[in-house]
């Protein structure tokens, strides 16, 4: 039915997902006979439903059905689901743990992407789930709440990384596709509402644990994670304590490749291949003395690598979470509930790699494809650089929170919900990123070459020279090697939430009404610090002698750690590397600078001189970055109001529920201005350029907006297993705090031919959505459903991440003696859009076989799609939209369980923008390929108190790769390898 949403080019990925997911069956069969012949465990306790507190949710919701049957484990746990999809008056679908600290996954973003409509979004370095999209809509188009309430985050967007968030003690997820207007309406993909559980939800003294080994096949290092939970009621249980903490630990290893940005311009003809002019001087300047001669003329449209290289990072990845539930039931009818969560992310990346620079106008034996793409070329004297890195985060997030309930009547009730949530990432101020660069270049550089010979799924560009002098044995000849760049840099943020909600309820018989008004102030700082303000960066650039350089110093063997082979780099896919890397620390290799001496008392052999301001005394300290500094606060007043109502239609069951949410934002942001006087180039290195900053003014803007935003739900029980639905509602989604800086920041560090600016909008407005959705749901037997849903999103606001080329302050660039371009990259609210699709979903248990599995798949498309012709600076199209299916085989009896999952996305436009942003036209896009991962995960329950578990994620070692506005244009590749985790878990 949906075939003609399908592009032919997905044949071999579909044949893939097929193969996949016959092969998770055959997986799931030989589990299920492995178990039958070990059938000595008793069955798990019965579950219950695990609680929500502190804002309304389906969970409340309980099975209709009066069947005498008693399911646990993962069956227990999907009939759960089913039951509270059933019974709501929205769409929700829901994931709920099958026991206190047994929640399915071991991240919370993976088991999200089991349900209808939902994929995820990957870290490329640790190949972990960081984020979700929802029927095509990801990052800031989804809301998470914690138990109801907004938590603060430190990244610089809305959105939660998910990465931040443990699930080993999760009660339940559930995403609402369709607004709750006394829930929030801030979201267009969806809502999703994270359940922690309260002592309540279990009387008693409950206690569970958990210890487990984990081991990622690169890294080669098992790393542990172990949790422990406890609940306890007293005082006849009207007072209840939960806490618990979970350390958990993550080490990958990733192979890179990679290209910073594909720059579109226009060639002169003197640079294509097989060209016979006797010079090339490419020009655009028609008053210049070059154009005279046509072949000098830019006039060839050509898009090339800005820079090209490749990494191995080793990834340690350490998180603590802890929460604390108090709750006391101080009389039937009043509930107080406080609680704490507190989570601490530290990451720590080591990168080993090289890099190379191109221009396009040094550019020469140019061939392009059919596309324009250059497809090869050389560029004489081109330096190589030995890149090490060092990269630390911090994240820390407390959030507290109190909960009030009264039933002041049988049909008047009262909710009462504060919290305040503090996100800071590197609060202790540490240096965030230590990065160093080694090589050769000046009388050494290559005329190099590299050439794209394959699809950017399957293949990644080569050189054709390299080496000193292109002799490709002397590739780490330590004896040519010098100093290049240093760079530091210290992020720091915060993000603020206080939260206030009032909410009141009146049922009585069929008829429910619900009003309340919430208040919430977020507060978003951010600041970075480095040595490209001050240009401490160049102190000792140009690679020294052997480069026939004055400035740059000798590298001593000393302080190379080892070398890195390069062989089968990227599993799957064709081309090779030089081999091998180099191996050293970022940090080492600044302190063997600093103990050279200070500069300003005596003379230094290879100092930079004249280079920095003020002068460089000996260390590579830090300069504040004015136009880095952002202050933006935002208050948001809200009042709603939603009715409720059950009647029948033509002895049909009716539900019916109507929902309007008025909210108010005011907007202040602040920054730090400054404007360039003059552009400098650099004795050290030919490509590097110096900016020199006017006095720095302090900025602030005020702006605000008002929506009025309504929803209806209705749902038709045509029989008991029959439903139809049909939902309409107007949401929104505001754009990302960081982006309603009121400065223009112009980076100090530039290059020639790639000069930047990056500008903010205070004045943004948020994204809107009408939004309709119609649906048919056959719940045909126990625990088995099958469901159609038809969605479509109106979408208008949309936020631009629009380039345009321009002038700033009348600077000239030195490289070319005329007044210099800037590509200036800026936001701006641009067209509308509709996004339309269908979600197919389906659930069976084969009876009381155990055996059973969950099919989903979601098709979208959009009237905005993108257009790789058009190259006006303008272009636009709807991001985040990929066809999707999921697939998870399981059998579950007798304290046996396995769980294969198959999950294919297919590839989609995720943003505007690459890593370097200098095209001629415009912002350059950046595609998602297609991936299709296997994982799988079993269990056995020995008793009601003791189970093992194991867990592989990746059995096919499926990479992650990006490419540019055509798909040869590789951007990026990571091969983050397999992950196994095998551990233990213990409740009492």
């Amino acid at each position: 039915m949906m075939l003609w949403w399908l592009s032919t080019d997905n044949v071999s990925d579909t044949t893939k997902l097929r193969k996949a997911f016959a092969g998770s069956i055959s997986v799931i069969a030989l589990c299920a006979s492995t178990g039958a012949l070990a059938q000595v465990g008793a069955p798990s306790a019965d579950q219950g439903t695990a609680g929500q507190e502190g804002a309304e949710s389906p969970a409340a919701a309980t099975a209709t059905s009066t069947e005498d049957i008693i399911v646990t484990g993962l069956r227990g746990s999907l009939q759960r689901n089913l039951d509270i999809k059933r019974t709501s008056p929205g769409v929700v679908d829901v994931i709920s743990s099958e026991d206190i600290g047994k929640f399915p996954d071991s991240n919370v973003a993976a088991s999200l992407q089991r349900l209808p409509g939902v994929s995820i979004n990957r870290s490329g370095s640790r190949g972990e789930p960081q984020g979700i999209t929802v029927r095509g809509f990801g990052g800031d188009f989804n809301e998470t709440l914690i138990d109801g309430r907004r938590l603060s985050t430190a990244t610089g967007g809305r959105s939660i990384d998910f990465t931040t968030v443990g699930s080993d003690f999760i009660g339940q997820l559930a995403v609402f596709k369709t607004p709750d207007v006394t829930l929030s309406s801030s979201s267009i993909g969806a809502t999703v509402n994270i359940s922690y559980p309260k002592p309540f939800d279990r009387p008693g003294t409950r206690i569970a644990a958990t210890a487990a080994g984990s081991i990622q096949d690169e890294a080669g290092k098992v790393v542990p994670t172990v949790g422990a939970l406890i609940s306890h009621t007293f005082a006849d249980d009207t007072m209840g304590i939960l806490a618990d903490v979970i350390y958990t630990r993550r080490d990958t290893q990733t192979n890179r490749v990679f290209v910073s940005g594909w720059q579109g311009g226009l060639y002169a003809p003197c640079q294509l291949a097989g060209s016979t002019a006797a010079s090339c001087a490419p020009t655009a300047d028609a008053t210049s003395a070059a154009w005279a001669t046509p072949t000098n003329r830019r006039s060839v449209t050509g898009w090339y690598q800005q820079q090209y290289g490749a990494d191995q990072r080793y990834t340690k990845d350490e998180r603590i979470d802890g929460r604390v539930a108090l709750q006391w039931q101080a009389s039937d009818d009043v509930l107080l509930t406080i609680d704490d969560n507190y989570s601490r992310q530290t990451i720590r990346t080591d990168i080993a790699g090289f890099g190379v620079w191109f221009n396009q106008g040094d550019l020469r034996n140019v061939q392009l494809d059919e596309n324009g793409t250059t497809v090869d070329f050389t560029q004489a004297g081109t330096p190589t650089d030995f890149v090490a890195g060092t990269d630390r985060s911090l994240l820390e997030t407390n959030q507290v929170g109190l909960n009030l309930k009264w039933d002041a009547t049988s049909n008047l009730k009262f909710e009462l919900d504060g919290n305040y949530s503090k996100s800071q990432l590197n609060p202790d101020g540490r240096v965030s990123s230590e990065n160093g660069d080694i090589g050769y270049g000046g009388d050494l550089g290559t005329t190099l070459g590299v050439q794209v010979n394959g699809n950017s799924k399957n293949s990644f560009p080569v050189f054709t020279t390299y080496g000193p002098n292109g002799d490709q044995s002397r590739w780490i000849d330590p004896t040519v090697i010098g100093s290049h760049v240093t760079v530091r840099q210290a992020q720091k943020n915060s993000d603020e939430i206080k939260q206030l909600r009032f909410n009141a309820a009146w049922e009585q018989d069929n008829l429910t009404i619900k009003a309340g008004a919430m208040y919430m102030e977020d507060r978003f700082k951010i600041q970075n610090s480095s040595t490209f303000v001050n240009n401490y960066w160049q102190a000792y650039a140009g690679y020294g002698l052997p480069s026939g350089r004055t400035t740059g110093v000798p590298i001593p063997t000393s302080l190379y750690q080892g070398t890195i082979d390069t062989d089968d780099w990227i599993p799957g896919f064709s081309g090779s590397l030089p081999s091998p890397l180099l191996v050293y620390d970022a940090r080492e290799y600044q302190e063997y600078l600093e103990g050279l001496g200070n500069p300003q008392t005596q003379t230094i052999p290879g100092f930079n001189t004249g280079c920095c301001t003020p002068p460089f005394a000996g260390t590579f300290d830090l300069a504040l970055d004015p136009g880095s500094v952002q202050d933006i606060r935002e208050k948001t007043w809200a009042a709603y109001m939603r009715v409720d109502f059950n009647a029948e239609i033509a002895d049909m069951p009716f539900r019916f529920n109507a929902g309007l949410r008025q909210e108010n934002t005011n907007i202040s942001s602040s920054g730090l201005g400054r404007l360039p006087l003059s552009i400098t180039p650099s004795s050290a290195d030919p490509t590097l350029l110096t900016v020199v900053f006017g006095e720095t003014q302090p900025i602030t803007t005020k702006s605000s907006y008002s929506y009025l935003l309504p929803s209806i739900d209705m749902k038709l029980e045509v029989t008991d297993k029959l439903h139809l639905r049909f939902d309409a509602s107007r949401t929104l989604t505001r754009p990302a705090l960081n982006t309603l800086t009121p400065v223009l920041n112009v980076g100090s560090g530039q290059r020639i031919g790639a000069l930047t600016a990056t500008g903010g909008n205070p004045a943004l407005r948020p994204y809107l959505a009408d939004n309709f959705d119609a649906a048919v749901e056959w719940y045909y037997q126990r625990n088995s459903y099958l469901s159609v849903n038809l969605f479509l999103k109106n979408v208008s606001n949309f936020v631009v991440a629009g380039t345009q080329r321009q002038t700033i302050n009348d600077v000239g660039d030195p490289s070319t003696g005329q007044p210099a371009v800037f590509t200036v990259s800026q936001r701006v609210n641009g067209p509308d859009a509709t996004v339309r699709g269908i979600e197919l979903a389906l659930q069976h248990v084969f009876g009381d076989t155990g055996f059973g599995f969950n099919a989903n798949a979601t098709f979208v498309n959009t009237n905005k799609p993108y257009d790789e012709t058009d190259l006006s600076t303008s272009g636009f199209a709807v991001t985040g939209l990929a066809n999707s299916a999921n697939f998870v085989g399981f059998y579950d009896k007798n304290g046996f369980q396995a769980r294969a999952a198959v999950n294919w996305r297919d590839k989609y436009l995720s943003q505007f923008g690459q890593a370097q942003n200098n095209s001629a036209f415009g912002a350059e896009p950046t595609f998602v390929n297609s991936a299709l991962q296997v994982d799988f995960s079993t269990s056995y329950d020995f008793n009601e108190h003791y189970s093992i578990f194991l867990e592989v994620l990746n059995i096919t070692n499926e990479t992650q790769s990006t490419h540019g506005r055509f798909a040869n244009q590789l951007l990026d590749v990571f091969a983050y390898g397999r992950r196994l985790t095998a551990g233990a878990r213990v409740r009492f």
